[in-house]
């Protein structure tokens, strides 16, 4: 049986929000390209970028990476970029018109997941979330060490 190859080669993963995973349940994901300014695209490569406040929002049918922190780039004199400015994300109009219509749900929001470089390329993984309240959160870490007992356990078997 062959083993099924991971999607984001760890050499290109630039960022991830693990944040997310633990405070929202994902539903849904998709990959977006993201519109960056020159120095960005560098401080990106540098793995200078924080998702842990981000949200996508959709506004006038465009999609919007807001509150992700990307840091100035250390050579980037007067070209400088706002570390957090709104980025446009690159995604289909049917894909928006989705992701619009999902987000009139109270309690759902879209979030970033992961930031990676694809072909040369940055592109973030989006999520579409809803909170999770606080005895999910411990169901889930309850699964997750009953899971690892398992495992122990089968392992000396």
């Amino acid at each position: 049986m062959a083993k099924r190859k991971n999607r984001h080669n760890n050499d290109n993963l630039m960022a991830q929000n693990k944040k997310a995973r633990h405070d929202y349940s994902i539903s849904d994901t998709y990959e977006a390209g993201i519109v960056l300014t020159g120095t960005e695209i560098k401080s990106i490569r540098a793995r200078r970028i924080n998702l842990k406040d981000g949200f996508v929002q959709i506004r006038n049918d465009e999609a919007y990476m807001m509150n992700v922190h990307i840091s100035e780039y250390a050579q980037g004199n007067q070209f400088n970029h706002d570390p957090l400015r709104n980025r446009k994300l690159l995604l289909h109009k049917k894909q928006i018109r989705k992701l619009a219509q999902i987000t009139q749900d109270k309690g759902v929001t879209i979030v970033p997941l992961k930031v990676y470089l694809k072909n040369g390329f940055a592109k973030v993984l989006i999520g579409v979330a809803t909170g999770k309240h606080e005895y999910d959160k411990r169901e889930t870490i309850k699964r997750r060490d009953q899971k690892r007992q398992i495992e122990r356990v089968m392992k000396h078997y």
